[in-house]
């Protein structure tokens, strides 16, 4: 009897070993979805709900921000994303590539060399290469695209042609609306009709981008944000 017992004892032994082998065989071989770290500064909704810092951002999500607020989105060793004030914009990413829908306002990509990025607005596209690192913004607060470009290969593609935008300088495309910055300005400066303040904004911006690229090149590729960690799901 006890011999009996003690051999069920070990077949039930085997069998749960077996079966947690399989069980944990089948976690690693499915794949791990990509995420983002978001650093938030007022009011940002991720999928129209309220977003803190330190939340973890997935791919096809919409992130907005309301008046004087902004958010940056940390993708590791791809890149981060800033979105500017009244700004949405939905975020995809994948390995090697980020890629964005802008709605409203403005949105700056900062990418690792090895990275592609793309920015598109109803008016065309903006693309980053991926030879090397890019820190680009894309802007349609005033109805066109603008693409203004700090460093990397970036191009402005509307109308079926492919406008090369250099460093410190930009490119547009479409028309912006009566009565915004852009028609205001009665000598545009080489950012896309950016006022002094908003360029000035622009290259603090950019330049702080840079400078968290390089960084990050220097310590493993990662770019991070401290605070506690919230999932949001992506929207369907």
């Amino acid at each position: 009897m006890i011999s009996r017992t003690w051999s069920r004892k070990s077949i039930a032994f085997c069998v749960a070993v077996a079966v947690l082998s399989v069980y944990s065989m089948v976690a690693l071989a499915t794949p791990q979805k990509a995420s983002g770290e978001l650093s938030v500064s007022g009011q940002v909704a991720v999928n129209g709900q309220a977003a803190i810092s330190g939340a973890t951002i997935f791919s096809d999500s919409v992130i907005a921000t309301a008046a004087g607020s902004t958010a940056t989105i940390s993708l590791g060793k791809m890149g981060r994303v800033e979105l500017f004030p009244n700004s949405s914009v939905k975020l995809s990413f994948a390995e090697g590539n980020i890629s964005g829908a802008l709605d409203a306002g403005r949105v700056q990509v900062s990418t690792l060399a090895g990275n592609s990025a793309i920015v598109t607005a109803k008016d065309g596209a903006a693309v980053a290469d991926a030879s090397q690192a890019s820190t680009f913004m894309v802007d349609i607060e005033c109805g066109n695209m603008i693409v203004a470009s700090q460093a990397g290969q970036v191009e402005l593609r509307a109308g079926g042609k492919a406008k090369a935008v250099a460093a410190g300088t930009s490119e547009s495309a479409g028309t912006p609306q009566p009565g915004t910055r852009c028609t205001r300005l009665t000598k545009p400066d080489s950012f896309g009709h950016l006022s002094g303040g908003a360029l000035a904004a622009l290259l603090l911006a950019a330049g702080g981008a840079v400078a968290a690229a390089i960084f990050a090149t220097n310590h493993d590729d990662t770019l991070q944000f401290g605070g506690n960690i919230t999932v949001v799901s992506p929207t369907k």
